[in-house]
């Protein structure tokens, strides 16, 4: 995600932590001390408190009362449910963003597919994907259900990175240039039901290759 010399310091926090919680480097269940997070980027209470507020909208945090923040876990339900609503959102913007697809984008998201193919792990594959996901749909110009399947795309990561960390092997994917190809031939309905299908794979893999974990 790129950033600006503007970027108000809670944002600061919540994107590095974020990070931190998708790639596995803090795991779910743990704490999140805000004092030791205060300390650490030279904040006062107020903007750790705001980046909280926006990790728990994301689903990577839970309060508790009377134990403060933690890390939160998720189940083989929430990484389904996930899927679908990433399924029917982005289908609902890739609709409404098509009259506004140029050459020159369909172009850059096959680059991004590119990328991804070429990949020497998770996180960069993850970046690439993401990257092809929000050229295709942005240009739908609905700012509030980008931002949704923006936070729906965080979950996504943090399921992927849990399943992949001990076991990368780069994919292939397929499903991209179908649905650049039915772009570029402007088969509107068949992009759109590639592109669900696509999305909702991890909701449908089998429960051992999805990592669950119990509150």
């Amino acid at each position: 995600m790129l950033t600006t010399k503007s970027e108000p310091l809670s944002a600061r926090i919540s994107r590095e932590l974020a990070s931190r919680i998708i790639s596995g480097q803090i795991v779910p269940g743990s704490p999140l001390r805000q004092d030791h997070i205060a300390e650490e980027f030279g904040a006062s209470h107020v903007p750790v408190r705001e980046a909280f507020r926006r990790l728990e909208s994301q689903g990577l945090v839970e309060s508790e009362p009377r134990r403060g923040v933690r890390v939160s876990t998720f189940t083989i339900a929430e990484v389904r449910e996930v899927a679908e609503m990433r399924a029917s959102l982005e289908v609902l913007a890739l609709r409404n963003a098509v009259p506004n697809l140029s050459k020159s984008i369909l172009d850059e998201a096959e680059d991004a597919t590119r990328a991804g193919d070429h990949a020497g792990d998770v996180q960069a594959w993850e970046e690439a994907n993401r990257r092809f996901h929000r050229l295709l749909l942005t240009p739908c110009e609905m700012p509030r259900l980008l931002r949704t399947i923006d936070d729906l795309h965080i979950a996504s990561a943090r399921f992927l990175f849990s399943d992949w960390r001990a076991e990368w092997e780069t994919p292939t994917d397929r499903d991209h240039r179908a649905i650049l190809a039915a772009l570029r031939t402007n088969d509107v309905d068949a992009a759109a039901t590639i592109l669900a299908r696509h999305v909702t794979w991890i909701g449908q893999m089998p429960k051992r290759k999805i990592p669950v974990h119990h509150s």
